[in-house]
């Protein structure tokens, strides 16, 4: 966050080098989900095998965009501090709805988070915070490294969206509740597609089926989407509007205070005694 003479408060700006790792580690993601759609029917491959070398891929990739993001953006120790806190408040409100209609409350601090504190911050905020939610929760395995891609993008989409030193109060925080309900039918849609292709014993009009031309899957995949997790998706949409409309303006207001008073990248000067 860049600290300001005149009380606001904008995003972590984004360098060459945060710039460059987020592209890489989406392009690298968005072809980790969506592989297996072109795979042959006798490739003999999907999620279920290609999980462990994707795990042990994209965790140090995640890495690299907290090192560039950190070079880039120099933030000091108050912002990776912030970091910390926001990742483990997160963390801990996941498991206050986890298996419970999609009710999960972490999706509505990701949200306002990503909007005070930028894009590349809210991408590292969001993969952490998932990392530290499945650390606590016991839900590590193949499946984190896509939950933390997805998280991120949530998270990064709001830090993306318009008129961050500008745009205030009802408007902002309709704009941040409509996003949070696209955007929470989006992540489940997206963690549908790692799992769609692992589960088996579908039904036909369902199932996935490797090799077959990539509309017909996807048509497929609507209709999974729509079996599955239409329910869970909305449970999670309806509970981040309310969340922001309700307590979302107190909270952004924290957390703008907070990133004031940290002075992330805060410009330094000395002048002369007397001046």
């Amino acid at each position: 966050m860049t600290g300001t003479t005149d009380g606001r408060t904008r995003p972590v700006r984004l360098g060459p080098r945060a710039v460059a790792a987020l592209l890489l580690i989406s392009a690298i993601g968005v072809a980790a989900f969506g592989w297996p759609l072109l795979a042959g029917p006798d490739s003999g491959l999907a999620h279920s095998q290609d999980a462990p070398w994707l795990f042990a891929a994209l965790l140090p990739l995640l890495v690299g965009v907290v090192v560039a993001m950190i070079a880039d953006a120099g933030l000091d120790a108050k912002a990776v501090a912030m970091l910390g806190v926001l990742a483990a408040v997160g963390a801990a409100l996941r498991p206050l709805g986890a298996g419970t209609a999609g009710l999960e409350p972490m999706f509505f601090l990701m949200v306002l988070s990503g909007r005070v504190l930028g894009p590349g911050f809210g991408f590292v905020l969001g993969s952490v915070t998932m990392f530290a939610s499945a650390l606590l929760t016991g839900g590590v395995g193949p499946w984190m490294p896509f939950q933390m891609l997805a998280m991120g993008w949530f998270s990064m989409g709001a830090g993306l969206l318009p008129g961050p030193d500008r745009l205030r109060g009802r408007a902002e925080l309709l704009m941040l509740a409509a996003y949070g309900a696209v955007a929470s039918f989006a992540y489940g849609t997206v963690m549908n597609l790692y799992g769609w292709t692992i589960v088996p014993g579908l039904g036909s009009g369902i199932s996935f089926q490797p090799g077959d031309p990539l509309t017909e899957n996807l048509v497929r995949f609507l209709a999974y989407c729509t079996a599955t997790s239409l329910g869970w998706d909305l449970g999670r949409a309806v509970l981040t509007v309310v969340l922001t409309l309700t307590v979302g303006a107190a909270l952004l207001k924290a957390l703008r205070r907070a990133t004031r008073r940290a002075a992330f990248e805060a410009q330094v000067t000395f002048g002369a005694p007397g001046e």
